[in-house]
């Protein structure tokens, strides 16, 4: 692929744009002792299924709430919890997720005005539901830069499925060529290798630079340094005879 047709970045939410454990960690302690009115005991026990430690408020590597919808995590939960229906379960996770802190990964809003400038366009795919991700990025005030936000309600499926990625090529006219995934996690590199787009790793999230080195094209610190890899993949281009 040329480099120098690169046109538009999709980012993930959590994990990339912010840091993965200041917003999830609290949330899942919030939406836990909601679950069991106060009760730590419970709270812990329901904690397990997800595989979270309520002790020392950290996820495991391994559990669903890192790189799945939140519909997974709630079907996860609901044998657990059986005074709540399929659908109030779900309220009750997106109204956490809400209201869940967020700590961008670098600042954003100057990130995002420079890719901007550039004539980027830019695009949000999650596995989060849809209005958790628009209040989210509403906090960072920065919800105006994205040209398209997609979480896995949206009707495009969830990732490691290329849906969200593909709309988003389609509804800023671009082909999947042009675009550049970037993500933390191996189910949002996978969704751009099946889209036919560049992938780009950042180690904000839980995963390790090990575990997305196959399904990375490049893999950065953090975001921040996107601008310098596009300037510098894109100056190793060759520049066509004037």
């Amino acid at each position: 692929m040329d480099m120098m047709d690169i046109k538009g970045l999709c980012f993930d939410k959590d994990g990339t744009l912010f840091d993965f454990a200041a917003t999830w960690e609290a949330w899942a302690k919030a939406f836990l002792l909601r679950l069991s009115a106060g009760d730590m005991a419970t709270a812990t026990r329901i904690g397990n299924t997800i595989e979270f430690d309520m002790i020392r408020e950290k996820f495991a590597p391994t559990s669903v709430v890192i790189a799945g919808t939140a519909k997974e995590v709630a079907d996860a939960l609901l044998p657990h919890v059986p005074h709540l229906s399929p659908a109030a379960l779900l309220e009750v996770l997106n109204e956490e997720a809400e209201r869940a802190p967020q700590r961008p990964a670098v600042p954003l809003a100057p990130l995002l005005s420079e890719f901007r400038a550039q004539g980027l366009r830019l695009g949000l795919a999650t596995n989060d539901a849809e209005s958790p991700a628009r209040a989210h990025l509403a906090q960072a005030g920065v919800t105006e830069m994205f040209d398209f936000i997609a979480g896995y309600d949206s009707g495009f499926g969830g990732k490691p499925a290329p849906g969200q990625l593909l709309a988003f090529a389609a509804h800023v006219g671009l082909m999947p060529d042009q675009v550049v995934m970037v993500g933390d996690s191996t189910h949002d590199l996978q969704a751009g290798r099946a889209a036919g787009m560049t992938t780009i790793g950042v180690l904000t999230g839980p995963a390790t630079q090990d575990q997305l080195a196959g399904l990375a094209d490049a893999i950065l610190p953090d975001i921040g340094h996107l601008p310098s890899w596009l300037a510098t993949r894109n100056a190793a281009e060759p520049r066509p005879a004037s």
